[in-house]
C-alpha cells in the first residue's frame, strides 16, 4: 500500500501563492494558508513555513482555527499606536479647520470635492499661535501637513506671480 504524497508546487506557483498572502489579511490569510498548508505540505507548519516562507505561527493558528471553527481576533489596535493630534486636541483641531477653510478654494476642474488650500502648514502654526495655543499643543510642521490633509484640504504650493514675457510688436507692411 503506498501512502500518496502532497503534489509540489512549481517555483512560479509558489510565487503566486505567496502573492495572493500579500493581498489579505487576517482570518483570511490564516484560512488560505491553512489550506494550503493541508494541500501541499500535509497539514505540517514547518513544512509550510520552509516551502513558503510564511511563518509557523501563523501557519499553525489557520490550522487550529480551521479544525476548531473558533476565529481568532487580534486586538492590536487596542494596545497600540498612539492618538491622532486631532483626537487629543478637538478644539484646537475645530480652529484650525475654520482657519484652512477659510483660505480654501475649490479645484478649478470641479471634478473633485477636494478643497485646495493656500494656506501653508508654517503658516497655519504661526496663526493658532496668535490665537494663544501653546508649542506643546501644536505638532510639527510637517505633521500638521498630514493633518491638513486628513481633514479634506490638499496643500499645493503657493504660486508666486510670474512675469510676463515680453512680446513684440510684430507690424506688417503692406505692400502697395
Amino acid at each position: 500500500m503506498t501512502l500518496s504524497s502532497p503534489l509540489r508546487p512549481t517555483p512560479e506557483q509558489i510565487e503566486d501563492l505567496q502573492l495572493a498572502t500579500t493581498k489579505m489579511q487576517g482570518e483570511k490569510r490564516r484560512s488560505f494558508i491553512a489550506e494550503i498548508a493541508l494541500k501541499y505540505c500535509d497539514g505540517s507548519a514547518r513544512k509550510t513555513e520552509t516551502i513558503f516562507g510564511w511563518g509557523r505561527d501563523m501557519v499553525t493558528t489557520g490550522l487550529g482555527e480551521k479544525r476548531t471553527g473558533i476565529i481568532c481576533i487580534g486586538a492590536q489596535s487596542s494596545r497600540g499606536g498612539n492618538t491622532r493630534w486631532e483626537e487629543r486636541y478637538p478644539e484646537i483641531a475645530e480652529v484650525l479647520y475654520k482657519l484652512a477653510e477659510s483660505h480654501a478654494q475649490q479645484d478649478s476642474s470641479f471634478l473633485t470635492e477636494v478643497a485646495f488650500t493656500r494656506l501653508t502648514a508654517e503658516e497655519a502654526l504661526r496663526q493658532l499661535r496668535k490665537q494663544g495655543f501653546s508649542d506643546e499643543q501644536l505638532p510639527a510642521s510637517g505633521t500638521m501637513a498630514k493633518i491638513l490633509n486628513r481633514l479634506g484640504f490638499r496643500l499645493r504650493p503657493v504660486v508666486k506671480s510670474k512675469p510676463q514675457k515680453k512680446f513684440q510688436k510684430r507690424m506688417r507692411f503692406s505692400t502697395i
